[in-house]
């Protein structure tokens, strides 16, 4: 038989084919996608950035932040004041966009708050991206808008918190780990490790929570032999690793007196900061595990643990509104792709989103408390199993109601990894034939009735047939999960009938699917359906654009729930931003300028609580005794003493908020106190300012 020689394409046709495949978009992109996807980001973009002005500025990371954009030190280093004498308690990785940003525009809310927003809306696009490349245009569409529409997406993305970088960084790891399973190269694989790396430096350890999920889906799914699967695997795993700790051992290696004191450390080690006040001392009942300094009610949140952590009252409105459709999304998926090869990407992307929620969702229920925030890190997961389940349940309904004889005969869509491997072969007119020509045909089947046979036959006929019953069922469990998580609270019961309606529409539409029932009415219950199970969460997301229902600049959230909702149920708790001192810190500012003769410090302030409102009105050297616990063993009396008689520091600024240290009882055993009434205010509340120029 003479194979028929294929047409060849023009070198413009080869250029652009060649171009899609890279950016990993189909050449037969439907005409909606790219309106739809800038209306998505558009959504995001406002929710996202509306009244940035007034910012959840987190207190203590925006004092940092302002000190980190003045001084190259403190920015490298995650300096809390201007003077780099004591560090932050995380690593400083995600704040560096964040001081960048205020270097470049000045010290405003909206300037700290910005590369959030750019975070944000980075990362629904990208996850549409990865999406699109795994499960195609009409999931990749669904998994952006629910990501948009994610509660504590939308609140986290409007403060200034390090989990928006992280959650940016370990999708795009994900989108890189995807691109090496598809293209069976290293390099993507390096990428994956690299971007783990960067996720590390943003949130430390918990970026290292995707690792075994990321590393068995590469050793399941890759083409290749098991130790050579196995080798690349430790190579990412080696990338990810020197990535991860190049801040560390940097800090390590520079000299203590170069470099500002690690805060939560005994003993001014960076692994002790990561590894044991950021590690050990959250799962342990040993709060000084690894060197750690014991954490305070101020560092440590509790609650929100166990295995119902993600349906509480509380966290349940941030994150949970999709988790039955996930679940169903990954066990199914997972379910349906049995007896595919183990190389098959569809199915791996239900074991990379499954397995993402699964490890985060255990290691927050064990934990010894969570704020309800954290959980931001599993909105993509939810979102593209979400995404991933609607396309699988919407073409099982499809394939239901096409002729039978088409549905047997119709090929199942390519993945981009199978349209890639034709297109190398298409101007090959000899590999063109035999990749559509069998060499060998099979043999025929064995049509020996046996009633064994039939039933076979008649169960897997049946469980076939109802297959297209999976996508309303999924929709009418979704809007009625919905019902269940806002009841507590009701906050948006005035939304409620409206899912049920959209819910209703969506069935019945779906359900009662005919022969000549149009495209154009499946389409609209379909949409109504999707509507259904995201209208309640989007009444829920757009909430927090009021600060009443945006939870504290500490611990955003949204909606009602909360300890900053309960203590404020009326009015929204004060927000401080940059520049923007209230007249007591005005006050204080001037008299410590004006009554400041050459000393190296403004003040010594008494824990970060102490120091973050004069640090955010103004970069200065303030030298903050015990850190953002107060417990932190620096300065030492001695040295306080030392810099005391050497004429660099003159005022301390006490407080009763924060324990007693050594440094603390040296200021009140050795200088005066100065009366509030010095600096123009009648009281001082809990704060005491002592001169230690005037000895006792």
């Amino acid at each position: 038989m003479t194979a028929i020689p294929a047409a060849q394409p023009t070198g413009a046709q080869q250029r652009r084919r060649a171009a899609n495949r890279r950016s990993g978009r189909p050449e037969d992109a439907p005409r909606w996608e790219r309106p739809a996807l800038a209306a998505v980001l558009a959504v995001a973009t406002v929710l996202y950035s509306w009244g940035i002005g007034q910012a959840a500025l987190h207190p203590f990371y925006g004092a940092a932040i302002r000190s980190m954009a003045g001084s190259w030190r403190a920015f490298f280093f995650g300096g809390l004041d201007a003077a780099g004498s004591i560090s932050i308690d995380k690593l400083p990785g995600a704040f560096w966009p964040d001081a960048v940003s205020v270097r470049l525009f000045g010290p405003h809310t909206w300037a700290a708050a910005l590369p959030q927003v750019v975070e944000g809306v980075l990362t629904v696009w990208l996850l549409h991206r990865i999406v699109r490349a795994w499960a195609g245009p009409f999931a990749a569409l669904i998994a952006a808008l629910a990501l948009t529409l994610t509660p504590v997406t939308v609140a986290l993305n409007r403060a200034t918190i390090p989990d928006t970088a992280l959650t940016l960084l370990l999708v795009a790891a994900a989108g890189a780990l995807q691109k090496a399973v598809r293209t069976e190269r290293l390099l993507p694989l390096i990428t994956c490790g690299i971007w783990v790396g960067l996720a590390f430096q943003a949130k430390m350890l918990q970026a290292w929570l995707v690792l075994p999920v990321l590393a068995a889906v590469y050793l399941l799914v890759a083409p290749g032999r098991p130790l050579h699967r196995a080798l690349r695997v430790l190579v990412g795993g080696a990338v990810a690793l020197a990535v991860s700790c190049s801040w560390m051992f940097i800090a390590w290696a520079t000299p203590a007196a170069d470099r500002p004191y690690l805060d939560g450390t005994s003993d001014n080690n960076p692994f002790a900061l990561v590894f044991g006040y950021n590690g050990l001392s959250r799962f342990s009942s040993d709060p000084t595990a690894f060197g750690a300094v014991a954490g305070t009610a101020a560092s440590r949140t509790t609650g929100n643990t166990g295995w119902d952590m993600l349906i509480n009252d509380t966290v349940g409105p941030q994150i949970a509104w999709l988790l039955p459709l996930a679940v169903l999304a990954a066990v199914l998926g997972v379910g349906r792709r049995a007896g595919r090869p183990r190389t098959d990407l569809r199915r791996a992307g239900f074991l990379l989103w499954g397995g993402w929620l699964a490890v985060h969702a255990l290691v927050f229920s064990v934990s010894n408390g969570n704020h309800a925030y954290y959980t931001a890190v599993i909105a993509p997961a939810l979102a593209a199993l979400a995404g991933g389940g609607l396309a699988l349940f919407r073409s099982e309904y499809e394939a239901t109601y096409e002729p039978e004889r088409e549905a047997e005969h119709k090929p199942e869509p390519a993945t981009e990894h199978e349209r890639e491997r034709e297109a190398e072969h298409e101007t090959d007119p000899e590999k063109t034939y035999a990749l559509r020509m069998p060499t060998t045909y099979p043999p025929e089947p064995d049509t020996t009735y046996t009633p064994e046979r039939e039933a076979e036959h008649e169960a897997q006929h049946g469980a076939a047939g109802r297959r297209h019953l999976v996508l309303p069922a999924t929709i009418a469990l979704t809007a009625a999960w919905a019902l269940v998580l806002d009841w507590p609270t009701r906050f948006v019961s005035w939304l409620l009938p409206v899912a049920v309606m959209l819910a209703l529409c969506g069935v019945v539409g779906l359900c009662s699917r005919g022969p000549r029932t149009s495209s154009r009415k499946i389409h609209a219950a379909l949409a109504a359906g999707i509507a259904a199970t995201l209208v309640v969460p989007a009444g829920w997301a757009v909430s927090s654009l009021d600060p009443l229902y945006a939870g504290a600049a500490t611990s955003p959230m949204a909606g009602p729930v909360g300890k900053s909702y309960h203590e404020h149920p009326r009015h929204a708790p004060r927000r401080r931003g940059l520049g923007r001192p209230s007249a007591r810190d005005t006050a204080l500012l001037g008299y410590l300028t004006a009554h400041r003769h050459g000393e190296k410090y403004l003040l010594a302030a008494q824990a970060a609580y102490t120091a973050e409102p004069l640090l955010r009105a103004k970069s200065e050297p303030i030298l903050v005794m015990g850190g953002f616990t107060g417990s932190t063993p620096f300065p030492s009396a001695q040295q306080l003493g030392s810099l005391v008689t050497a004429h660099q520091l003159r005022y301390a600024l006490l407080t009763t908020q924060r324990p007693t240290t050594a440094a603390t009882t040296w200021v009140k055993s050795h200088c005066t106190r100065v009366r509030p009434t010095a600096y123009g205010v009648r009281t001082d509340g809990s704060f005491t300012l002592y001169d230690c120029a005037r000895r006792r």
